[in-house]
């Protein structure tokens, strides 16, 4: 690939990017500050559910509710899969569709060869999200696996405990990479707007880091969760 084919806007355009999405992973993953994130309080609620369903005389519920989050994971999976299978097809003939592109308002002219790097930019992006997806899905399929093998209510309060944490860490990382995978979804969004022009690109990844940043720090949903 000829690189010289990206102009020096394109280059920042990526740039920025790329360090939006790393820049939040790390503030709202890694930081001191992601203690006070939405994720984490689910995990809180996650770890009481636990504590609750070993002390069940029946666990249909907890199976029930189970069998519903995979149930949306394996929809994001398969939605992950139809948008791969669109990137594929832009693939096909990427002359027509820079034509086609290039009529809109402020979209820039792009050779078929940079053309087709945004377009396999976009399947990266969803292919990560897939697999991030599918590790949620099969990580939440244990989860279901633990509720079941879980010792009964009457069993040593010690041994209970210790079976809830293990199913509580199997079920936060079934959510960490399902959060990952919606991520993924966000900055593919942002992606797209690349293909009009970089400045787009720019600020659709500003927006999307500002978006997840009030849905996670700063919604309705994480002040009804505090105590």
């Amino acid at each position: 690939m000829n690189l010289t084919l990206f102009s020096s806007l394109d280059w920042l355009a990526l740039a920025v990017f790329v360090a939006s999405w790393l820049a939040y992973t790390l503030f709202a993953d890694h930081s001191r500050w992601s203690d006070k994130s939405l994720t984490n309080r689910i995990n809180v609620y996650r770890e009481r559910w636990m504590m609750e369903m070993v002390t069940r005389d029946l666990r249909m519920i907890d199976t029930t509710i189970l069998g519903n989050l995979m149930t949306g994971i394996a929809f994001f999976a398969s939605t992950a899969m139809l948008i791969l299978g669109g990137i594929i097809a832009l693939l096909g003939n990427p002359t027509l569709v820079t034509q086609s592109i290039k009529h809109l308002p402020y979209a820039v002219d792009s050779s078929p060869v940079v053309w087709e790097f945004k377009v396999l930019l976009l399947a990266l992006i969803f292919v990560y999200a897939f697999f991030k997806f599918a590790w949620a899905f099969r990580l939440t399929n244990y989860c279901n696996i633990m509720v079941g093998s879980a010792p009964v209510k009457e069993a040593d309060p010690i041994k209970l405990e210790q079976h809830a944490k293990r199913a509580t860490k199997l079920s936060c990382r079934a959510g960490h990479h399902f959060n990952r995978g919606l991520r993924a979804f966000f900055f593919g969004s942002a992606a797209l707007a690349w293909m009009f022009h970089p400045l787009a690109l720019m600020l659709a990844s500003l927006v999307v880091v500002i978006v997840l940043y009030r849905r996670e720090f700063s919604s309705t949903a994480l002040l009804v969760l505090q105590d």
